[in-house]
C-alpha cells in the first residue's frame, strides 16, 4: 500500500491514477479515499488524480494524542501530500471536512493551488449555530466511542442531510454506511473533537478568505441546509468564486449525483487550465438593485 509521511511523522495512505495536471481529492468526515472512486475513474482519464485518507482513517495512522488533530493539521496534510509526491501546484477538491481543509489551504498556501473546489463546506460555520454544532460533535464523538462502529455509522448516515442519498441511491448509501463502519472509533472521535468542533467559523475569517485569488468553485446541495448560507458567504467574499447549487441533493453531492458533480467539476477544471475562469467584475457588487442610479457606465 502506498503511504507518505507528514511533517509531524504521521503516515497517510493514498491512491493514485492517471497522468497530467494533478488533482488532489480531500474527503469528508464520514468518507475516505474510496468516496472519490467515481471521480478517480472519471478524471483519471485526463488528470493525475490523488485521493488520500486523512489522519485517523486507516490504513493511514491513527494518532491517539488529541493535539495531533486540528484544522491546521488537516490543512498542512494537503501540503504534505504535494510535497511527498513532488507536486508544485495542484487542483485541490474537498468535500465538507475536506472542503474546510481546502479553503484553509487556499488562503494559507496560495502559491501551491492551481484551483480550489470547496464543496459542502459550512457545518457549524454560522455564528448562531456554533454552540449547537459543538454539542452535536461531542455527542457524535461519544457515540463512536461507546457504540459499535456499525451502530454509530448508521446513526450518522441517517442525519437530515444524508437521507437524500438514501432515497436517491439506496445501494450507494448502504455502501457508504458499510465503509463508514470500517473506520476507527478512536480516529473518528478524535477528528470530531480536534478538527470539527474546534475549527473557526467562516464568518470569523472572512478577511483571510477574501485574499483568495485562484479559480474557485463552491458547490453545495440545495438540501444541505448548514452549507447554504456559508456557500453564499464564500461566493460573495472570494472574487474568483463561482457557485453551483445541485438540486434535490443533501451533503454527499459527489456520491448522490456523481454525473452532475463530475460535469460541473470538469467544466471548472478546463476553465482554470485554459485561463478562462473569470474574476468577478466589481460592478456586480454595487448596492443598487436595478442600476447605478446615475448615468450609464461605459
Amino acid at each position: 500500500m502506498p503511504h507518505l509521511s507528514t511533517d509531524d511523522d504521521v503516515s497517510l495512505y493514498y491512491a493514485e491514477c492517471g497522468a497530467g495536471m494533478p488533482v488532489v481529492f480531500v474527503h469528508e468526515f464520514a468518507g475516505d479515499h474510496r468516496s472519490w472512486e467515481s471521480q478517480l475513474r472519471h478524471f483519471g482519464r485526463r488528470y493525475r488524480c490523488i485521493a488520500y485518507n486523512a489522519r485517523g482513517y486507516p490504513p493511514s495512522d491513527v494518532p491517539t494524542q488529541a493535539e495531533r488533530y486540528s484544522q491546521d493539521r488537516a490543512r498542512d496534510d494537503i501540503r504534505a501530500v504535494l510535497d511527498a509526491l513532488d507536486i508544485e501546484r495542484a487542483h485541490v477538491v474537498g468535500l465538507s471536512m475536506g472542503g474546510f481543509a481546502t479553503l484553509h489551504f487556499g488562503f494559507t498556501y496560495p502559491e501551491r493551488a492551481l484551483s480550489l473546489t470547496i464543496a459542502g463546506c459550512g457545518y457549524g460555520a454560522e455564528p448562531d449555530k456554533r454552540e449547537q454544532f459543538a454539542r452535536e460533535a461531542e455527542a457524535a464523538a461519544t457515540g463512536f466511542e461507546t457504540r459499535s462502529m456499525r451502530e454509530a455509522a448508521l446513526a450518522y448516515a441517517l442525519g437530515p442531510t444524508r437521507v437524500q442519498f438514501q432515497n436517491r441511491d439506496p445501494r450507494g448509501w448502504q455502501a457508504f454506511v458499510d465503509q463508514l463502519a470500517e473506520h476507527s472509533s478512536v480516529g473518528s472521535a478524535a477528528t470530531l473533537r480536534g478538527v470539527q468542533a474546534r475549527r473557526p467559523s467562516l464568518f470569523e475569517i472572512v478577511d483571510r478568505i477574501a485574499t483568495i485569488r485562484v479559480p474557485t468553485l463552491v458547490m453545495t446541495g440545495d438540501e444541505d441546509w448548514p452549507c447554504l448560507e456559508p456557500a453564499l458567504l464564500l461566493k460573495r467574499t472570494i472574487p474568483t468564486a463561482g457557485l453551483v447549487v445541485m438540486p434535490n441533493c443533501g451533503h454527499a453531492i459527489n456520491l448522490e449525483d456523481p454525473a452532475a458533480f463530475n460535469a460541473h467539476l470538469m467544466d471548472f477544471l478546463h476553465a482554470a487550465d485554459t485561463g478562462s475562469w473569470p474574476v468577478r467584475d466589481p460592478r456586480a457588487m454595487r448596492a443598487a438593485i436595478l442600476g447605478s442610479g446615475g448615468e450609464p457606465s461605459p
